[in-house]
């Protein structure tokens, strides 16, 4: 179900990573999120008249000397984007990333959110449909709760998410073991049952 049937967004929400650019059909918009110093994808070429905001930050949930984490002031500048959007004629977003898996599904949770406090299971429902492998940034997500004041329930729902995602995907939960962000599920949780499926 899309975000629009949903009654989340009144436009069309994309998510999806640098090489898949190409494969997105007509975008009125587009919000992209990459690496400090990485030039202008060439899929853009796709979109010549999208209006466009880009962001360089890194995917990082964990302080490293050389890499600074996503900051508050990186999502409120990606809030401010959906408030701009909030008053424009938008038919189709896209919110893309590196990959399509972390920080696009985060800045997607935190534009869907401004829009629909009290609906996080709606809102993470539709990104499963929207983008199922996505595991989207803790660091991110938890500016979006505060900024938008919703005292840990964006942060709650993100973590069912990840253990969903988790039990449904194996290999996400590989990967994102092997880049150094498995303490984003902690293991307590990781064996127990899919918090989604009916019982």
């Amino acid at each position: 179900m899309s975000v629009v049937e949903r009654g989340l967004l009144p436009f069309r929400l994309s998510i999806c990573g640098v090489a898949e650019l190409g494969q997105q059909g007509e975008v009125s918009h587009i919000l992209g999120i990459l690496d400090p110093g990485t030039p202008e994808p060439e899929g853009y070429v796709h979109h010549p008249a999208a209006r466009r905001d880009d962001f360089r930050f890194y995917d990082i949930v964990t302080a490293e000397p050389a890499r600074a984490l996503p900051s508050e002031a990186d999502m409120a500048a990606i809030l401010a984007v959906g408030e701009k959007l909030a008053g424009s004629q938008v038919r189709h977003l896209l919110v893309h990333c590196y990959a399509g898996v972390s920080r696009s599904t985060a800045a997607a949770i935190a534009l869907m959110s401004q829009r629909n406090p009290g609906r996080e299971a709606d809102i993470f429902a539709a990104l499963a449909d929207i983008r199922p492998r996505a595991w989207p940034n803790t660091v991110l997500v938890g500016h979006a709760d505060r900024l938008l004041g919703r005292g840990g329930a964006l942060v709650e729902a993100l973590r069912l998410h990840h253990i969903a995602t988790a039990h449904r995907y194996p290999e996400v939960r590989t990967l994102i073991s092997s880049v150094g962000r498995g303490h984003e599920l902690p293991a307590e949780y990781a064996e127990g049952p899919d918090p989604y499926e009916p019982v």
